[in-house]
């Protein structure tokens, strides 16, 4: 294969590749982690700026990371760098001691993502009985506080999405259901650019690019662990539309894929036909106030816990504490840190540990589901500053009427 027709593995900038590695060894270094191998996409592209088939090879005593491509493949390194073209995982500790890498401590997996047969497989590959360690709370922390370029990266897709909901009064038809209304919105966000992927961490969540809730389906209990539910059209996917027809007086609730660049944010913003009662209003205007509240809020050092507080404090005083995050179901959180995957750190919940950070960026969302209504609310995503949170998420947040 010629020089010309290989790609570089490494899409990101010496400089923050280094930001970001320092971040992981510091954490590795915490966790008593000292040698680890990264396989999941997600972990990669963060690392990379490229999803590969293969591993990084990270040994804190190490300058640079060691890359192990599955054949075939057209990848290169930079200089300083090691690239090595394995078949199987079982090559990885031959090439290791042939090159004089040191392998030293036993080595930590992604264990919260990878299936345990992967696990005990690279294990054996590399001399142990089994997994010394879990590098995915190290890869996480690591994750969550983003750097000036996964920044830009969200501001883009902030836009773009923002840009798209804009348009979402003029893509309704009289008569529609929202899974009509959905397919729409999702033809639209492709052609501006959305990715389509909609990367979850963990196994007990999925979606396709969105969820959008009308009616009494909004009432609806879903399995998976996000702020609202929904029936879906399927019992294979059960979240989100299911059919029902749109109807005047009753708010559409849109919470779309916003992954424009490899980077999401997560914006919520609700609809309408004919007029919306003054519950809905008042309860989408209470939203809108606890969002403003809690940005006011975000400052290096605060606990993630007592924006929670401060959320459910402000829903008890406006009257919608039975309705909060849910009804017949109610979702735990008020918030949650976004990037390459939909739920990272911090999270708003009442026992979370996490303590914020500049740099952190977090998707707020006070949604309310009352019966007779429906869901009704907003979300944005704010990036952790000194002065607070900065919304990257800009549409009108007030219900705007469907065409």
């Amino acid at each position: 294969m010629k020089e010309k027709d290989l790609l570089q593995i490494n899409m990101l900038g010496a400089d923050e590749q280094a930001l970001r590695m320092a971040r992981v060894v510091k954490y590795m270094r915490a966790a008593g982690i000292s040698v680890a191998l990264v396989r999941s996409n997600s972990n990669l592209y963060y690392l990379t700026g490229r999803v590969f088939r293969g591993y990084i090879y990270i040994n804190t005593e190490l300058d640079a990371p060691v890359y192990f491509v599955r054949q075939p493949s057209t990848l290169r390194c930079r200089p300083g760098e090691r690239l090595f073209h394995i078949r199987k995982p079982e090559e990885i500790a031959l090439l290791l001691a042939e090159n004089n890498i040191p392998v030293g401590a036993p080595v930590a997996f992604e264990l919260d993502s990878l299936p345990y047969g992967e696990c005990m497989r690279l294990a054996r590959a590399m001399a142990m009985e089994a997994p010394a360690g879990n590098m995915s709370p190290v890869l996480a922390a690591a994750r969550s506080v983003k750097t000036a370029v996964e920044q830009k990266m969200l501001v883009e897709s902030g836009e773009k999405q923002s840009l798209v909901y804009e348009r979402i009064p003029h893509m309704y038809q009289e008569g529609m259901s929202d899974v009509e209304l959905q397919i729409e919105i999702e033809r639209v966000s492709r052609l501006e650019g959305c990715l389509g992927l909609f990367r979850v961490g963990g196994m007990e969540m999925e979606l396709f690019m969105g969820n959008v809730l009308t009616g009494e389906n909004a009432d609806t209990p879903s399995p998976y662990d996000f702020a609202m539910g929904g029936e879906g059209a399927d019992p294979s996917l059960p979240v989100g539309a299911n059919g029902t027809i749109i109807k005047p007086g009753i708010p559409v609730m849109v919470d779309v894929n916003g992954n424009y660049t490899g980077y999401m944010t997560d914006m919520t913003r609700c609809y309408y036909t004919g007029e919306l009662s003054r519950e809905a209003l008042r309860a989408n205007q209470l939203s809108i106030d606890i969002c403003d509240a809690l940005a006011a809020m975000m400052i290096p050092g605060t606990k993630a816990s007592d924006l929670y507080a401060r959320a459910a404090e402000m829903a008890r005083l406006g009257g919608m504490e039975a309705y909060f995050m849910g009804h017949r179901s109610h979702a735990g959180f008020v918030g949650h840190g976004i990037g390459i995957e939909v739920n990272e750190l911090p999270v708003l919940a009442p026992r979370s540990r996490d303590i914020l950070e500049e740099g952190n960026v977090i998707a707020v969302e006070p949604k309310f589901v009352i019966p007779g209504i429906g869901a009704i609310g907003v979300e944005n995503t704010y990036i952790v500053g000194s002065d607070g949170g900065r919304v990257i998420t800009t549409a009108r947040q007030q219900p705007v009427k469907l065409d």
